[in-house]
Order: structure tokens, then C-alpha cells, then sequence
């Protein structure tokens, strides 16, 4: 029997949002959706990188200025997929405090989950299944 000695990956880290105004996304991250900031540090001289989760999460968003040879930010697709065991009643909430959300949660049936996107204020999409 052989034992493989090969590394892997354990769990997903950090994923990355470029964005232009740290301080907005931080309150849209953290008072709109429910996130906590876990970490806020200069970087680079002028720059900070923050990183924000939902409670109890693992995995956290970098929300950071883009790298200098990429300088874009906004109004992407960022793959992100949020879950929430009431996605009635967390599109409610985010629809009434201001958050640009779908006009309506999709419901296609079994084995797709109910979901709906949401826009941050930089335009950059998140989806979100229950």
C-alpha cells in the first residue's frame, strides 16, 4: 500500500472583490448584508486590505483595491454564492433597506434552490440560494 504524499488545498480561504471605495463596501458588506469585518490593514503604503464574512464563516471576501496593471473595478460577476436558510426573509430585509436586489426570487423547482441576485453598491453581483 502506498501513502500519497501529495499537498491539497483544505478549504477555500479568501475570495477577492477589486473595488474603488473600501469604506462603502464596508458598510454595505457588514450593515446590509449581515457580515462582520474580521481583518482591516494598510497594505502597500496606500492601500488596506479588509476582509469581511458572514458570522461563524470560514471563508472570507477581500474587499481591495484592484492591482495597478488592472486598474477596473465594479460591475462584475463575481461567482460568489451566498447561502441563507430564509431566502424569503433575508431578500425582505435586504429589498427593504435599499440593497439592489432581483425583482423576484427565482423559483425553477427541484433540484435548483430558490435564489436571487443582489448588486453591491459598486455594481459587482452576488447570488443567493436558500
Amino acid at each position: 500500500m502506498s501513502t500519497s504524499t501529495n499537498t491539497r488545498v483544505e478549504k477555500l480561504s479568501t475570495v477577492i472583490i477589486p473595488v474603488s471605495d473600501v469604506d462603502g463596501q464596508i458598510d454595505f458588506y457588514v450593515e446590509k448584508l449581515g457580515f462582520e469585518k474580521r481583518v482591516d490593514l494598510p497594505f502597500g503604503g496606500q492601500y488596506r486590505w479588509v476582509e469581511v464574512a458572514p458570522a461563524g464563516g470560514e471563508t472570507t471576501i477581500a474587499l481591495a483595491p484592484p492591482p495597478p496593471d488592472k486598474p477596473e473595478t465594479g460591475n462584475r460577476e463575481t461567482g460568489i454564492s451566498l447561502y441563507t436558510p430564509d431566502i424569503d426573509g433575508y431578500y425582505e430585509q435586504l429589498k427593504s433597506s435599499g440593497v439592489d436586489v432581483d425583482a423576484e426570487i427565482s423559483r425553477m423547482g427541484d433540484p435548483v434552490p430558490p435564489m436571487f441576485w443582489l448588486r453591491d453598491p459598486e455594481g459587482n453581483s452576488l447570488m443567493v440560494v436558500g
